[in-house]
C-alpha cells in the first residue's frame, strides 16, 4: 500500500451477496470500500459516480470475482489513507492467508511490536478497505469472532466463504 496523493475521490456501489459495498477511489487506486452500515463509514454520497473509472473498474471486477469464489483475496491497487502505523499494520493483514486466522497479538508480532496489541486492535478498527485488506480474518485471542466495522455476521460469512 502507498500513501495516498491528491486526487478527485469518485464511488461506485456494487451489489455484494452481504448487501450493498461502496468503493471509493481516485486516479492512483482504491481509497475505500464501505458496506452501508459500516461503522466509521466516511459521508460518500456527494462523490460523484462515474460510469467508468480505472481504479473502480478494476476494484469492481476483483470484488466480484471475490465473492464469486474465484479468487481467495481482492487484489486492488490499494491506496490507503491512515497514518504510517495504521498502513504497516493494514499491509500485515494481506499477509494472512485466506480462510485463516490471526489473532490481535499475532499481527502486532508480526509487525515487530508484540506489545502493541492494542494500538493494533485500533489500527485495525480504522481500516478503510473492508475485505480488500482483510481485517475479518483476525480475531481474539481465544479465537472469538470480535469487532469487525461491518458486523460480525459479516466476519463469520466471509470466513466460510473463504474456507469454502
Amino acid at each position: 500500500m502507498t500513501t495516498p496523493t491528491s486526487s478527485t475521490l469518485v464511488r461506485r456501489d456494487v451489489a455484494t451477496p452481504l448487501g450493498p459495498l461502496t468503493l471509493v477511489a481516485a486516479d492512483d487506486g482504491l481509497r475505500g470500500a464501505y458496506f452501508a452500515d459500516h461503522r466509521r463509514r466516511p459521508e460518500l454520497e456527494a462523490l460523484e459516480a462515474p460510469a467508468t473509472h480505472p481504479a473502480l473498474d478494476r476494484a469492481e471486477r476483483a470484488f466480484a470475482a471475490y465473492f464469486a469464489g474465484e479468487a481467495a483475496d481482492v487484489p486492488v491497487d490499494a491506496v490507503a489513507p491512515g497514518t504510517p502505523f495504521q498502513r504497516e499494520v493494514w499491509e500485515a493483514l494481506r499477509d494472512i492467508p485466506a480462510g485463516r486466522t490471526w489473532t490481535y497479538t499475532q499481527v502486532a508480532a508480526r509487525i515487530g511490536r508484540p506489545t502493541a496489541t492494542r494500538a493494533v486492535a485500533a489500527a485495525i478498527g480504522r481500516n478503510p478497505l473492508t475485505v480488500a485488506v482483510p481485517c475479518h480474518r483476525v480475531v481474539g485471542a481465544d479465537g472469538a469472532l470480535t469487532g469487525y466495522a461491518g458486523g460480525i455476521e459479516r466476519k463469520r460469512w466471509l470466513l466460510a466463504h473463504e474456507r469454502g
